[in-house]
Formats: structure tokens, C-alpha cells, sequence
């Protein structure tokens, strides 16, 4: 069936946004060196803004062509549940309360291992914070696993391979560490109940693969820069602030527990974060600053990726069923570095009659390649937004993210396809 107008347009536009997101260094260049339109520039390099912003220039074009009843029709049919969870589960997790007891629990992991300088921690949170993932979505443990390399190593003038090489190991770990449990990771979670996938399958087909791969990913980005990491001394809580009341603690684990729990019902969710913003307002001397607009643009980010993903099933839907079992494992890994692998599971769970191996290759090959890109998987655009401004520009490069997580990759494809 041939394609419309539109479903054209929202091809290039998809195309256009893909490099511009490999482009924002460029931007950010550009407002260093034309100071007069410095503010433009630096919109656009905000790779947050890059899927809202061509999102709108789609919906401009679809009022154009079809009309404002069509256009309205089709953004209320998109579903923006995970762009509003993502915001919620970003500021409720990246609180002090929560930070100081995710850091608690680490400090008390990494003094189990006696090794020198900061390597105990940088592999507690590497291997533990992404698969806790598996409990707590993957989103909220990319914020946690971000906040905390932040403070404890990212800001303390680590080399820019370091950074990178943690990034795109996080990444990668976080994407595939979310698959212990069925309702934790986004391409999971979109078969998970039509196939009948629950957390014992999980756990024995997907789970234990996952953690022997991020466990050697970890292990292995500690050894590559092992003398770096053992040189830096375990670092003390860096905000001088004494530790938050227990009770004020058991009410922020309260909220992330209630917003994880009604993750798919968002006027409960969103009614809890509203609850959860008035406690934090009221006990604001046991507050940081709340991460709302990190959280916002990174929303605004997934909902222009759901508005402009929706306008690409009519050649990607094609291109997945016309693989066999073999190939569509690879080519869910390529497929996903350039569309969200929620996406890409969530079309093969459209197909009647697919093969029990075929839903193995396409799952598997969707969190695998979940680390390569900024739009590879929903919880990636958390950590550019928290980690990003200790790197040049305050800008992470596609490039040097993309070879970074190569490496991370392969062990995942291998302990996938092999284990």
C-alpha cells in the first residue's frame, strides 16, 4: 500500500530529526562563535528539544495538508504516558532523600570489595543501579546510576574517554538490565502480557543473560581504566547537608513505589507527583533542587519521538516481518539505534503467528541496542540531560556515545544470542 503525503513527510522529518541530534555540537559551536543569535543556537543544540521540535514542524504540516480535525485527531490517538512517567519518575528519584539512601546502599556494597581508590563504587553502581532497574523501571535507575556519576565522578575532572566509556556502558546496561522482570523495560513491557511473558520467564530466558553481560561490561570498563579509577579517592558527600529524616525517607520510597506501580495509569501517577511536589515544597530544607527541567525537556523529547515514531509503521512494520529469526535479531539491533526499540517490539506484537524464536531475536535484539544512540531507549535522554554538562559544550557527541557503547553491545548481542 503506498504511503500518504503525510506518512512521507513524517519519514524525512524522522530522518532530518536523526541528524540533527548528531549535529547539536555543531549548534553549540555556532552559539559560541555568532554570539548575536546565541539563544536560536543554543535551542538547537539542546538534543532534548531535537524530536519536539521537528514533532511540531510535522504537526504544522499535517494542519496544512489535512486540516485541524485530522491533525487533532491523530496527537490525541498518540500515547504519552511514558514521556509524563519519565518526567515523574526523573524528579521523585532524583530527590536527596532518595539519593542519600541509593548511595547509602552503595557506599555499603562497595566497601565489601576491597579495591583501591573509587573502583568498588564505580562497579556498584555500573553493575547493582541497572539491575535494580528490573524493580524500580528502567527509568528511575538511569536517573539514580546519572545522579551519582555526577557527583561522584564526572565532576571530579575524570578524562573524557572515561566519560565516555561509562556513558555508553551505562547505557547499554541500563537498556538490557531492565529484563529480569516483564514490566520494568519499554520493549518488555510492550508484548510482555500478549505473549505471556511473566518474571519467571523472564528471569530464566532473558534475566540471567542480561546480568552476566552487564556484570562483564562493568567489569571490564573498571579494568580498562583501572589505574584512573583506583587514583581517585572515594569521594564524601559533596553538599555538606546532614542526613534526611527516616520518615521523610519512607514518604519519597512511598511516591517512587506508587508511581512505579501505577506506571500505565497516568492520572494516578501524575496525581501522586502532584501529591509528592507539595510534601517536597514543604520540607524544602531537605530538598536539593528538584530536576524539573531536565525532567520537562526530556518529556518533551519522547512525546515529539512518540508523535513523529507514529508515522513510520508504514515502511519499519515491512522491513522487521521480512526477516527471518536469524537476521531480525541483527537488524533489530541497527533498527534500533535509529527508532525507539519500544517501538519496534511493540510492532512485532502486532503480528499474528510469529514464532517463538522470532519473539526471542526481536526482544533481545531491541535491549541490545539500546545504548547505541541518544533515542535507542526511553531512559537514554535522562542521562544525556544529568551527565552532558560536564562534557565539552555541555554537549555528549553521537559519535563518541555510538563507538563508545560498541563494545558493551557485543557482549550483550553475544550473551543473547549465544549464552
Amino acid at each position: 500500500m503506498a504511503p500518504t503525503t503525510i506518512q512521507l513527510i513524517g519519514a524525512v522529518l524522522f530522518a532530518v530529526a536523526i541528524l540533527h541530534t548528531f549535529s547539536t555540537r555543531f549548534f553549540e559551536h555556532l552559539a559560541h562563535t555568532r554570539p548575536a543569535h546565541a539563544g536560536l543556537w543554543h535551542l538547537l543544540g539542546e538534543v532534548e528539544v531535537v524530536f519536539g521540535f521537528w514533532a511540531m514542524v510535522l504537526a504544522v504540516a499535517m494542519f496544512a495538508i489535512d486540516g485541524a480535525a485530522a491533525t487533532t485527531h491523530y496527537i490525541d490517538s498518540r500515547n504519552f504516558t511514558e514521556p509524563m512517567f519519565v518526567f515523574a519518575i526523573m524528579v521523585i528519584a532524583g530527590t536527596r532523600p532518595i539519593l542519600q539512601t541509593a548511595m547509602t546502599a552503595v557506599r555499603l556494597a562497595a566497601h565489601a570489595m576491597p579495591l583501591p581508590g573509587s573502583m568498588s563504587t564505580y562497579i556498584v553502581v555500573m553493575i547493582f543501579v541497572p539491575l535494580l532497574g528490573s524493580f524500580i523501571t528502567e527509568p528511575a535507575a538511569m536517573t539514580l546510576a546519572a545522579l551519582i556519576l555526577a557527583d561522584r565522578f564526572f565532576s571530579r575532572g575524570i578524562s573524557t574517554r572515561l566519560k565516555y566509556v561509562t556513558l555508553g556502558v551505562l547505557f547499554v546496561n541500563v537498556s538490557i538490565g531492565g529484563t529480569l522482570t516483564p514490566f520494568a523495560a519499554p520493549p518488555v513491557l510492550m508484548v510482555a502480557g500478549k505473549w505471556g511473558w511473566d518474571i519467571s520467564f523472564m528471569m530464566t530466558v532473558f534475566g540471567w543473560k542480561a546480568a552476566v553481560a552487564v556484570v562483564i561490561n562493568a567489569l571490564g570498563a573498571a579494568l580498562l581504566f583501572r589505574k584512573e579509577l583506583a587514583g581517585l579517592s572515594p569521594a564524601t558527600s559533596s553538599n555538606g547537608v546532614g542526613p534526611v529524616p527516616l520518615a521523610l525517607v519512607i514518604a519519597h520510597l512511598v511516591f517512587l513505589v506508587g508511581v512505579v506501580m501505577f506506571a500505565h495509569h497516568p492520572a494516578i501517577f501524575m496525581s501522586l507527583f502532584l501529591f509528592f511536589l507539595g510534601v517536597a515544597s514543604a520540607y524544602q530544607r531537605h530538598q536539593d533542587r528538584l530536576i524539573l527541567r531536565e525532567g520537562l525537556l526530556v518529556a518533551f523529547f519522547l512525546a515529539g519521538l512518540v508523535v513523529l515514531g507514529g508515522q513510520q509503521q508504514w515502511w519499519l512494520q515491512p522491513v522487521l516481518m521480512s526477516m527471518n529469526s536469524d537476521a531480525v535479531f541483527f537488524g533489530a539491533v541497527t533498527l534500533t539505534a535509529f527508532t525507539d526499540n519500544a517501538a519496534l517490539t511493540y510492532l512485532g506484537s502486532l503480528v499474528e503467528g510469529l514464532s517463538d524464536s522470532f519473539k526471542y531475536a526481536l526482544v533481545a535484539g531491541a535491549v541490545t541496542g539500546g545504548g547505541l544512540t541518544i533515542i535507542a531507549n526511553a531512559p537514554n535522554p535522562a542521562g544525556i540531560s544529568i551527565l552532558r554538562r560536564h562534557f565539552e559544550d555541555e554537549a555528549v557527541s553521537p559519535m563518541g556515545l555510538l563507538f563508545a557503547a560498541l563494545l558493551p553491545t557485543m557482549v550483550a548481542a553475544l550473551a543473547f544470542k549465544y549464552l
